[in-house]
């Protein structure tokens, strides 16, 4: 390995390690101000209805669901979607720590909710100003400046 390999690689995983950071912070301003709409089907009835409030979208996944066939087709449709409406779309693992952030290991409910799709909405009467979706929303234009349409991100437990 090159000297030039072993730093782009460095800087490369602190990247990401800093849009981790970044999307864990949006996610908790986002609920804080009831921004977030959580679910696979919930996600697909607001893009159905109001697809300019939504300003990224979340597919998370882990192993284990890579086989869900069905999960594997939402997933396509609703990227095939954000890609025609020109929102941001970002595919991570580390489930675990996704419940953690949006605090869904600490509730007393007796379904947890489905984590696989998560969207995050900008409403024009009180916008989300944080410089979190700045981060996120720079990193996924990057990702497509390199043909990167759906970029992935892996959450570390905390």
């Amino acid at each position: 390995m090159t000297l030039e390999e072993v730093v782009g690689t460095n800087s490369t995983d602190k990247k990401m390690e800093t849009v981790s950071q970044a999307l864990e912070e949006l996610l908790v301003a986002a609920q804080r101000q009831d921004c977030l709409t959580v679910g696979v089907y919930e996600s697909a009835k607001l893009m159905n209805v109001d697809p300019d409030s939504v300003v990224l979208c979340l597919l998370a996944t882990d192993e284990e669901d890579e086989d869900d066939i069905a999960l594997q087709i939402h997933f396509t449709l609703l990227q095939a979607f954000c890609c025609d409406n020109d929102i941001n779309i970002l595919r991570v693992s580390g489930m675990r720590r996704l419940s953690q952030v949006l605090g869904e290991d600490t509730e007393d409910s007796n379904e947890p909710r489905d984590l696989h799709c998560i969207l995050v909405t900008n409403p024009p009467v009180q916008p989300l100003q944080c410089q979190a979706l700045q981060d996120v929303s720079s990193f996924c234009e990057e990702s497509r400046c390199r043909n990167q349409w759906v970029p992935c991100l892996e959450l570390q437990d905390g």
